[in-house]
């Protein structure tokens, strides 16, 4: 032993702040270090005749632990009791103890063999707080910090949060953000961490510049890419921060641009993003080389399929010798071949193009070589991530079952049915994974359910309608099998309803449906007087529906249906009667003849071919359906009403969707006598056309119309002089027709990233359309007005609704007793007066109504919303044009 009987080695560990420099964590010099240099201690120097000897440990002593068993610490460290031991292995000691981050403060004190381990724990975290974080909320940081209350407080776990907290802000493009950590000490050896953050401004690409390009200009590059540069143009765009994933992707973009323009050898040399000194903005450089343009040269197939004959698939292949070499048509042709080779049961089958570059002809030959594989069956089907919906539901949906041969058309037509059902995400897709032998196949489904129930409760007041009160609830997958039921209440001044219905789209597990619906909807129709609305007949409807529905193949169903309905049409008898009877002055022989109570038994069907990937939002594929309604199973109402509709979609690639659509309908009535004023389809049967199903119009703005126009004086020396259209408001009713026709040519245009998250999907369109074939009505004319015993002088008619009687009018008189002015206007008391009008018919005509325009879906939270803007290239005297309409809950 040493003449020292003992000596002390230590190491503290203060935290007194935290420190920050850029964006990485700094600790203070004395912090960094977890290994301290014990201190100097005298010790006498040997003598010389004696060498140093080894201690042996006598005893080993842990003071000054709270939370941690004293065996707990022994177990970090290498010494053991009898153990020679010297000032190495104590400094061994000291790191390993550092090692733990168990404490704060810690020594080893040697008092001859006897050592003494004094610890002071490192504090428990009691919380651990955010501030200053306002861009991005607590629950996008919360998840990715490591420490947590009731934890050990260590300062590599702060380094490691701060530097995690540091990455989210540079995902969001914020590079000039700052954490501090900070410590805020508590009682019983607690304390609160604060992670104090400055988010700083959002990292813009300034400027990006492409060196090397020569072939094409660094505008058409730049429009290739995702980022964007930030500016006027952009500033909505949430493209503008800087990305590294998406330079990257950009990378891929451009290259991809250049190969499908032939240039085989282009690559990216470089790609560098420079910070600017005050971290607020970017300039992104790119140097390329885009080497010289490929033609195809000999191109071929080779199979080792028997079912594939290379000839035959070679006249199918699109690219051909001398055609500019495009990368894209070569990957969309291995993986068209993939697909037929799945319509064979092939389902991995391998097509691997062989490249021959000819750099001095600067051609690329191209062989598809087709590996041989065995026909696939399906082993097993899982679907996967189904909480709500049954699986049943999701399977009844697939054109395969185990144990059928594989074919890619019923795993392709599977993900239409799915994705129409509208219960799951959208784009959904059926992985295929290699199963138990090479000759196997599983089909995994995995799902995200989404909300398919909606609640609609509003309240409101209008000028048109005053107080309005709708509330609607809806299920489309009701009890998760695939049911829908709904209920709707709308009430108003002008229209009342409600309806309860349901269906089963899979009566007892089989492939049919269905269901039914009872209702009552009270309609009162209008017109203008004016800026007053009149309403001009009520039309009270009370009855329920049945309808089912079978598949007859694939795409072809059939689906019937019955109704039974008791409608009770009436007009307002203070307005419209005088004494007893419809007056034709006031309502017009047409609303006279539309009165009265009828029952309509009526059955129907559809035939409907429908092949569309998606029957929410189809982008290619076609419909066609005719419908036919027989009117005459019992009831008063006898009719044939027959309707033909067809849709096609086109997807032009980039996300453009071209819609195609068209649709056509004629009543034909039976049984009973027309007059020769009336037509026998009554008022309520017949087709109307306008807003929303043809937009540039007014809600029933097209077709045959009967409008009102008045007298502008009665001046005996110009007694039918009319006003003009201006006051065509005056009364302006709509009739219908018995035939209709109507076109809609619609493009849907693509936006970005951020705009299609929200739901919104503009469009341009042009509809075609017009509604026709109807009697023509008894009109009332300014003869009806006319005195022939005052030479036939337009008069206004007095009229006694009580007793039937009617006279006409006289000129005022004055306190006299003498007739003043030119105006045959006075009319006795107890009299009403009717003021000289003329009726005219406009519309009949099949002659096309043209309108373009452009609008907006957007998919709201509240349900759809749909603004369109229109303008009215064709249409006939007496249409109604609408310009702007704005609709909720109507999908084009």
């Amino acid at each position: 032993m040493n003449s020292v009987a003992s000596h002390k080695i230590s190491a503290r560990t203060q935290l007194s702040a935290f420190l920050m420099a850029g964006t990485m964590l700094a600790w203070p010099a004395a912090l960094m270090a977890q290994q301290v240099a014990p201190p100097a201690v005298p010790v006498p120097a040997p003598a010389p005749e004696a060498a140093p000897t080894a201690t042996s440990i006598r005893s080993i002593t842990v003071v000054g632990n709270q939370r941690l068993e004293a065996q707990t610490i022994m177990s970090y460290l290498r010494l053991r009791v009898g153990q020679s031991y010297d000032r190495a292995t104590l400094d061994q000691a000291l790191k390993d103890l550092a090692a733990t981050e168990l404490f704060k403060d810690f020594q080893i004190n040697d008092d001859g063999g006897a050592l003494t381990i004094q610890v002071t724990e490192n504090p428990v975290i009691n919380r651990v707080i955010l501030e200053g974080n306002k861009r991005l909320k607590e629950d996008k940081i919360r998840p990715e910090i490591k420490l947590s209350p009731r934890q050990i407080f260590t300062r590599s776990k702060v380094r490691a949060d701060v530097a995690r907290i540091i990455e989210l802000y540079k995902r969001q493009g914020r590079f000039a953000a700052t954490v501090e950590p900070k410590m805020v000490s508590l009682d019983q050896n607690r304390v609160d961490v604060v992670f104090e953050i400055n988010e700083g401004p959002k990292s813009k690409v300034r400027q990006i510049n492409i060196i090397g390009n020569e072939k094409f200009s660094d505008g058409d590059l730049k429009d290739e890419m995702a980022t964007k540069e930030s500016g006027l143009l952009t500033i909505l765009s949430s493209n503008t921060s800087y990305d590294p994933d998406r330079l990257a992707y950009d990378q891929q973009k451009l290259r991809l641009f250049y190969l499908q323009n032939g240039y085989a050898d282009f690559r990216v040399i470089s790609a560098v993003a420079e910070l600017t000194s005050n971290k607020q903005d970017f300039i992104i450089t790119y140097v390329v080389e885009e080497g010289e343009r490929y033609k195809f040269g000999d191109v071929d197939v080779k199979s080792e399929i028997r079912d594939f004959r290379p000839e035959a698939l070679k006249t199918l292949l699109p690219m051909k010798t001398g055609d500019w070499y495009d990368a894209k048509m070569v990957e969309d042709t291995v993986e068209s071949l993939s697909e037929t080779a799945g319509l064979f049961g092939y389902a991995f089958a391998d097509i691997n193009p062989e490249f021959r570059r000819d750099p001095e002809a600067r051609t690329m030959a191209i062989t598809f070589n087709v590996a041989e594989s065995p026909r696939t069956y399906v082993e097993r089907i899982d679907v996967n991530g189904n909480t709500l919906t049954h699986d049943k539901v999701v399977r009844r949906e697939f054109r395969l079952n185990e144990g059928d041969a594989f074919n890619s058309f019923g795993v392709k037509r599977t993900e239409n049915r799915l994705n129409s059902l509208g219960f799951f995400q959208e784009n959904l897709e059926i992985e295929r994974k290699e199963g138990s032998a090479p000759d196997r196949i599983i089909l995994e489904t995995n799902v995200e359910e989404k909300p398919t129930g909606e609640l609609s409760l509003s309240a409101g007041f209008s000028s048109i309608e005053n107080f309005l009160l709708q509330g609607s609830i809806r299920q489309r997958n009701f009890r998760g099998l695939g049911q829908q039921l709904q209920a709707s209440v709308n009430y108003s001044s002008y229209s009342k309803s409600v309806e309860l219905g349901f269906t089963e789209p899979y009566l007892f597990d089989r492939n049919i449906s269905i269901g039914g619906s009872v209702y009552r909807r009270d309609l009162n129709s209008f017109n203008f007087i004016d800026s007053d609305r009149r309403t001009t007949f009520e039309q009270v409807t009370t009855g329920f529906q049945l309808n089912t529905g079978v598949p007859l193949t694939e795409f072809l169903s059939l689906f019937a249906r019955y109704s039974l309905n008791y409608d009770d049409v009436s007009l307002d008898r203070s307005i419209y009667y005088f004494g007893n009877e419809c007056d034709p002055l006031v309502a017009g022989r047409y609303l006279c003849d539309a009165i009265g109570k009828r029952t309509t038994s009526l059955v129907g069907y559809t035939l409907a071919y429908d092949d569309r990937d998606n029957r929410l939002r189809p982008t290619r594929g076609q419909s066609l359906s005719l419908s036919q309604d027989f009117a005459g199973l019992g009831g008063s109402v006898k009719y044939v009403r027959t309707r033909l509709a067809g849709s096609k979609h086109f997807n032009l690639g980039s996300r453009f969707i071209l819609n195609f659509s068209a649709e056509g309908g004629y009543i034909y009535p039976f049984g009973g006598r027309p007059t020769p004023t009336s037509d026998k389809v009554r008022l309520t049967d017949r087709f109307f056309l306008g807003e929303p199903q043809m937009r540039g119009f007014d809600i029933r703005g097209v077709g045959p119309r009967v409008i009102r126009y008045s007298v502008d004086n009665t001046d005996p020396a110009n007694p039918l002089v009319l006003t003009d259209n201006a006051d065509r408001g005056q009364i302006d009713d709509a009739l219908g027709g018995r035939a209709y026709y109507q076109g809609r040519i619609e493009l849907d245009i693509p936006l970005g990233t951020g705009a299609k998250e929200l739901g919104l999907r503009p469009s341009i369109f042009l509809d075609v359309g017009s509604v026709f074939s109807v009697r023509r009505p008894e009109l009332t004319t300014l003869a009806s007005f006319m005195d022939p015993n005052d030479n036939n002088l337009t008069k206004s008619l007095c009229r006694n609704a009580s007793t039937g009687s009617q006279q006409f009018a006289t000129r005022p008189v004055d306190t006299n007793g003498q007739p003043t002015g030119t105006q045959y206007t006075a009319c006795p008391t107890g009299f009403t007066r009717l003021d000289p009008f003329e009726e005219r018919f406009f519309g009949d005509t099949w002659m096309p109504r043209v309108a373009i325009g452009a609008g907006v879906n957007w998919n709201s939270p509240f349900g759809p919303f749909r603004i369109d803007f229109a303008y009215a290239l064709r249409k006939e005297e007496g249409d109604d044009t609408k310009r702007f309409s704005f609709n909720v809950g109507t999908q084009f």
